[in-house]
């Protein structure tokens, strides 16, 4: 479908956030609806903060079938739903909205978004050691899936930041019974820990554009890593990953989390099959410009 053929039918679902201008999922979701021929527009919504409350009313007056949610409203959003799935629940952050006729649900695909990816090049986390670089946002919706199916977490902190990876820790010790440890990130405990490592995940922002030629872990250190995940997804190929190929890992983008939270959002919305190769070609197209 097109903008020409938009009409009264027109089912309409967005993206909430700000800024909203670097966005992907517009151009995700309209190549999908136009692909599946189905009449669904998808559009981008820069809401402030203190417009929130506001924009979420507005979401459930208008009829808008779903949202997205990004930074900076995720855990914000959360008051202003009616409910909430139990795995956003727990993470306490929300990504994805569906309303149904009214009555707005909460989800995280970031989680089960990062899991599908893991899964689909063949890496199941069940009894794997995971080291995972971050204890933000990302970090939290990570480390809660890896958890929940199976995995044995350290996280990784700066110093001036180690009471957030603590906290973790000792959240997803007492929700999952399972021994959780958060420790400085220095390249003394890297080296330490990453030797007997499965997995390695950088749920951080170092390495995004324009700051690419940077990476959270030496690529001396990389040699011990079977499998390296990094949720950056611009670049396309980060310089993390970039290195860790050259060791021989298995790498996973952040371009294949970020299309099937997409995917997993569109499928609640819509009741369709994502066509997740058809998402991902978009938004590389667009990367690439």
């Amino acid at each position: 479908m097109n903008n020409t053929s938009i009409s009264g039918k027109t089912r309409v679902c967005g993206v909430i956030g700000d800024p909203i201008e670097h966005t992907m999922s517009p151009i995700m979701h309209n190549t999908a609806f136009k692909y599946l021929g189905i009449d669904y527009v998808y559009i981008p919504f820069r809401v402030e903060s203190n417009s929130l409350e506001k924009a979420i009313s507005g979401a459930r007056a208008l009829g808008l079938v779903g949202l997205n949610v990004t930074i900076p409203h995720k855990v914000s959003v959360i008051p202003l739903l009616d409910t909430l799935d139990p795995l956003a629940e727990k993470i306490g952050a929300v990504n994805t909205i569906v309303n149904d006729n009214g009555v707005l649900k909460g989800y995280n695909t970031d989680a089960t978004g990062f899991l599908h990816a893991l899964l689909d090049k063949g890496i199941k986390p069940d009894n794997k050691k995971v080291a995972v670089i971050g204890a933000g946002g990302a970090s939290r919706a990570i480390t809660y899936i890896l958890a929940k199916n199976g995995a044995e977490l350290v996280i990784f902190n700066r110093p001036l930041e180690m009471e957030w990876a603590e906290k973790l820790a000792d959240e997803i010790s007492r929700e999952f019974n399972r021994n959780t440890r958060a420790l400085e990130l220095n390249q003394e405990n890297l080296a330490l820990e990453l030797k007997d490592s499965d997995i390695m995940v950088n749920a951080t922002s170092v390495g995004m554009a324009p700051n690419s030629d940077e990476t959270p872990v030496p690529s001396i250190l990389l040699r011990y890593i079977p499998v390296v995940f990094d949720v950056v997804y611009n670049p396309v190929e980060t310089r993390l990953c970039r290195e860790a190929k050259k060791t021989g890992a298995t790498t996973i983008s952040g371009l294949d989390m970020l299309v099937w939270q997409g995917a997993l959002a569109f499928e609640k919305w819509t009741g369709y099959k994502a066509p997740l190769e058809m998402m991902k070609k978009a938004a590389v197209e667009v990367l690439k410009k």
